[in-house]
């Protein structure tokens, strides 16, 4: 992971900067991940499958794409960290990570209604 020097003090409330750093990364990284028409689909059939997950067979019948192209957006979900492989065999089960999801949306509300002060930048 990439260091500045602002990741190292502690900011006014007492929390590490890194660690509000480390969740904004991974959340951004979530987020990203959900933007895609097909892995947002992806996702949405395996949280409806539940923790028992499903094959990669099984998700491919229910989409109308390339085996390739399904192996792109399973990946990427599972390097966002919102979808856990396990192999069984020759077998390959998907599951949700319905903790990571709830982190993220979790990170995303946390600070909900809170204020927000506005900090003016003069232009000269």
């Amino acid at each position: 992971m990439k260091r500045d020097r602002c990741m190292c003090h502690i900011n006014k409330t007492g929390f590490m900067v890194i660690i509000h750093r480390m969740k904004l990364a991974q959340s951004a990284l979530a987020f990203s991940a959900l933007g895609h028409e097909a892995r947002l689909e992806v996702f949405r059939l395996l949280v409806r499958a539940g923790h028992d997950g499903l094959s990669v067979g099984d998700i491919a019948t229910h989409f109308e794409q390339p085996p390739s192209t399904l192996a792109h957006h399973l990946r990427t979900l599972v390097r966002a960290g919102l979808v856990v492989q396990e192999r069984q065999g020759r077998l390959v089960l998907c599951r949700a990570d319905f903790g990571a999801v709830l982190r993220a949306a979790t990170f995303l509300t946390a600070e909900c209604c809170s204020g927000v002060t506005l900090v003016r930048h003069d232009a000269g």
